[in-house]
């Protein structure tokens, strides 16, 4: 994981003074504990996850206030404030600061789409089948949460067969038992894959 952060850090700045690093997938593969991950081995790398960006009524309409909130405040070099959304209570809650950090992540569904990916550095995709991820998700869920889910699930479909992201990405990431798998994306270099366990194996990703 280090080796694969350290290659991170060495990328051009793609927002201002900030290296935006997508990780896009379906919902229930697993992002946001790789994001989480990988945050830890950029020493603290803030994550921005896109569930507090996106609301009920807009599941994946919210392209202008990640721009306007997030955006360009860090191309400008500025400390962004977004307003994060509780789910439960579905109201947006006090602006939250996120800092123009060297790298900073954005994880969730929708985090390669076309708006978003002039400012990424690069684009990550959690390569996990949509029915096994939409499974692991409802399971991870519950019953309470099984109407939203149908729901869900056809906006994702929806949004993907318009605004697709894996086409785009540079890295393919696949969860093994020990680690991840890292494979060269679509919009990658065809290079052998590489295992990223926690004991940081050297790599060659790109």
């Amino acid at each position: 994981m280090h080796e694969l952060a350290a290659r991170l850090r060495r990328l051009p700045a793609s927002c201002g003074p900030v290296r935006l690093i997508g990780i896009d997938g379906h919902a229930g593969s697993g992002k946001s504990t790789f994001a989480a991950r990988l945050a830890g081995a950029l020493d603290g790398a803030p994550v921005l996850h896109l569930d507090d960006i996106a609301s009920h009524t807009e599941l994946f309409d919210w392209t202008g206030r990640l721009l306007t909130q997030v955006i360009e405040p860090l191309s400008r070099g500025e400390t962004a404030h977004y307003t994060p959304y509780d789910w439960r209570t579905r109201r947006f809650g006090p602006p939250l600061p996120l800092r123009p950090a060297p790298v900073v992540l954005v994880e969730g569904v929708g985090a390669g789409r076309r708006a978003l990916r002039p400012y990424l550095a690069r684009l990550l995709w959690m390569d996990l089948p949509p029915a096994e991820s939409w499974a692991r998700g409802r399971s991870r869920d519950g019953e309470e949460q099984r109407e939203f889910w149908d729901g869900w699930v056809a906006a994702e479909r929806s949004h993907f067969a318009t605004d697709p992201s894996r086409p785009y990405a540079e890295i393919l990431v696949r969860q093994c038992e020990k680690g991840y798998e890292v494979l060269p994306g679509p919009a990658g270099t065809a290079e052998a894959s590489r295992i990223l366990t926690q004991s940081d194996r050297p790599s060659s990703l790109w």
